[in-house]
């Protein structure tokens, strides 16, 4: 294809992908409506009545202080939930512009590394849920007695968002550090004698990403993300097992990308077992 062929591809497969992401973020403005708005509202509403704004069992108001302030987090969420739900489509879109330039053994890799990050992001958002609740506890808990707790919608859907992106981008680390052994850059051996630096920047690192700030998150961050390093380092061993044997056999690993393989021009013996011809001798 020509260049123009591709940036029209490029075009094509751009505006299919806006197209669906624009239905999705219109699916997703109904749905928050129906249903998606009370997930959202959920860990906050199920703090204790003196944490939450109106109190008793059924208040779990969320202020809104300006006139546009309830269309613009429902614009917010709706983006956010139309990419997710339309991530189907425009990663097909991205899958099917680049494969033609891959080889077969990076499309199956292409495949792997891409559920492989969809599933660690996912799990990292899921997880990031499951301990907003107890976050939200501990950081509206320190405002102490006597102090009425009112969250505006725009700060809360925020802060919630911030934390699912948060988690699940950070899940995808140790993918990125299995990525850069396959391809030769990062070997076993220096992720085995670093291992407790990247424990130790593990911890760091969600200390400083975590939006609450607050040691439960962190470590609800961090113990996973160390736990996945670890799985990560023990791919890497398998990885470069396989290829030092694979380099072992070829005899010519150690000739630098840039130079031919030798090759011996000496001819090979004969072998002495071949009958010889009648009448040589």
């Amino acid at each position: 294809m020509t260049l123009i062929a591709h940036l029209t591809e490029l075009r094509n497969r751009i505006a299919k992908s806006l197209l669906a992401l624009l239905i999705a973020s219109a699916i997703a403005f109904w749905w928050y409506g129906h249903g998606l708005g009370e997930f959202i509202r959920a860990p906050y509403c199920d703090l204790p009545a003196h944490l939450r704004y109106g109190g008793g069992k059924e208040g779990c108001g969320l202020l809104v202080t300006d006139v546009f302030g309830g269309v613009f987090v429902r614009l917010k969420v709706a983006f956010l939930a139309g990419a997710v739900l339309s991530a189907p489509i425009w990663l097909y879109q991205l899958w099917a512009f680049i494969t033609p330039g891959l080889k077969r053994n990076e499309r199956r890799y292409a495949v792997s590394f891409v559920t492989a990050s969809s599933l660690l992001f996912a799990g990292g958002a899921a997880l990031a849920y499951f301990f907003l609740g107890a976050g939200l506890r501990v950081l509206l808990g320190l405002a102490g007695a006597g102090v009425v707790v009112a969250l505006t919608v725009q700060d809360y859907v925020s802060f919630v968002l911030s934390m699912l992106i948060a988690f699940g981008v950070s899940f995808e680390l140790p993918l990125i550090m299995v990525a850069l052994n396959l391809v030769g850059i990062l070997r076993h051996e220096t992720l085995a004698k670093g291992r407790r630096w990247i424990y130790f920047l593990t911890i760091v690192f969600a200390a400083v990403i975590t939006p609450t700030q607050d040691p439960f998150t962190m470590l609800a961050m961090a113990l996973p993300m160390i736990v996945l390093f670890e799985l990560a380092i023990q791919l890497a061993r398998i990885v470069d097992k396989r290829r030092a044997r694979r380099d072992a056999v070829q005899h010519f690993h150690d000739v630098p990308d840039d130079e031919p393989s030798p090759l011996n021009p000496d001819p090979s013996p004969l072998d002495s077992s071949v009958d010889e011809p009648s009448g040589s001798r």
